[in-house]
């Protein structure tokens, strides 16, 4: 059974940093790419952040992109989200998500496996 577990998420202010957490287990966690997703209230599950099975191909949305590193440690089997320079429109619920593939998309269809979500809240 594949589970995974985020961590990590809380209340912060304006300007300052999270580290979100993601422990994969039961599945060959080395083999595919994983991602970061969130969801504001009233609003679609959009794409952050997604990392080959290498960890050698990032990619980010553009609200994102200089702000939050996507990174993986395959010998612990989990993923990491930094948060940096942090805005109250990243205010979501984030969830991680095993690809089915080796490279990272950005497509939800393109994750099979997700985890429970972990809230992240910014104030102004």
């Amino acid at each position: 059974q594949v589970q995974l577990v985020e961590s990590g998420g809380g209340l912060v202010q304006a300007g300052g940093s999270l580290r979100l957490s993601c422990a994969v287990s039961g599945r060959t966690f080395s083999n595919y790419a994983m991602g970061w997703f969130r969801q504001a209230p009233g609003k679609a599950r959009e794409f952050v952040a997604g990392i080959s099975w290498s960890g050698g191909i990032p990619n980010y949305a553009d609200s994102v992109k200089g702000r939050f590193t996507i990174s993986r440690d395959n010998a612990k089997n989990t993923l990491y989200l930094q948060m940096n320079s942090m805005k109250p429109e990243d205010t979501a619920v984030y969830y991680c998500a095993t690809g089915r593939h080796q490279l990272a998309t950005k497509y939800p269809s393109d994750y099979d496996y997700w985890g429970q979500g972990t809230q992240v809240t910014v104030s102004s």
